[in-house]
This record gives C-alpha cells, sequence and structure tokens, in this order.
C-alpha cells in the first residue's frame, strides 16, 4: 500500500459531466478517474479511485487509505460542513492533498471556508481535472533521473 495513492470524491461528483457544466466543466467522474489513472502509472503508482455520497462513507474510505503514499481529496460540499473528515484525516495521519474543480474562491461566500484545509498538505482549486494530476504529482515521491 505504501505506493498507492488513494482519490476519494464526495457528493454529486457521480453526476460530473451532466451537472452545472459551466462550473465543473463536461468531464465525467470516469474521465477524471482515466486521467488520475494515467497520473499514477507516469509516476509508477498504484490507484484507489472512490466516490461517495454519503459522509460516513467517505470517513472509512480516509480510515482504509492509512499507510498509503496519500489521499488526493475532493470533498465537494463536505468540505464546508465536515469536521468528521477532518478528524479522519488527522486520526489516520494522512498525507492529503485538498482539491476543486471549480474556484471555490470566487464562488458564493460559503464555499471560502474549509474544514478540510487545516490538515491537508496543500490545496489545489479551479484547475478541473488538472487540479487531480497536479495532486498526484505533489504526492508521489521525487525519484532520482
Amino acid at each position: 500500500m505504501p505506493d498507492t495513492i488513494h482519490v476519494i470524491n464526495g457528493p454529486n461528483l457521480n453526476l460530473l459531466g451532466t451537472r452545472e457544466p459551466e462550473v465543473y466543466g463536461r468531464a465525467t467522474l470516469a474521465d477524471v478517474e482515466e486521467a488520475c489513472r494515467e497520473a499514477c502509472e507516469r509516476h509508477g503508482l498504484e490507484l484507489v479511485f472512490r466516490q461517495s455520497n454519503h459522509e460516513g462513507e467517505l470517513v472509512t474510505f480516509l480510515q482504509e487509505a492509512r499507510g498509503s503514499l496519500g489521499v488526493v481529496l475532493n470533498a465537494a460540499a463536505y468540505t464546508h460542513t465536515s469536521i468528521a473528515l477532518a478528524d479522519a484525516i488527522k486520526a489516520a495521519g494522512l498525507n492529503v492533498v485538498e482539491v476543486h474543480l471549480s474556484n471555490v474562491f470566487a464562488r458564493e461566500a460559503f464555499r471560502h471556508h474549509s474544514y478540510i484545509s487545516p490538515v491537508a498538505r496543500g490545496v489545489i482549486c479551479g484547475l478541473g481535472i488538472d487540479g487531480y494530476r497536479l495532486a498526484i504529482g505533489a504526492l508521489a515521491p521525487r525519484r532520482a533521473m
């Protein structure tokens, strides 16, 4: 598991491609998974890719990522509401990069606060699918060339 990246997606991301494409783009969750798989392959890493609309299941996914290289987490709306996800990250000792497809700071004020950011290694927002690729690159070990 040490050479594994977990990509965990929260509520409504299963609707990517059809849900507010002017905000989230036209890429589907399958497109995001393929981009993540390709990025992991470039770095010689395994990928575990998951999505759930249920907060408790996301907590379980985070706990199951213990011992992995890291987690790319798009907690979606739970970013702004879930102390449980932040606690799970801390309890599991995870190396997390928070990702959002849209620029949350250019949107409604309630989206400007994140419970995830204080326990994350970094935050990437507003770059669409490329944000996932960048997060995987940030978590990948630097190997000598």
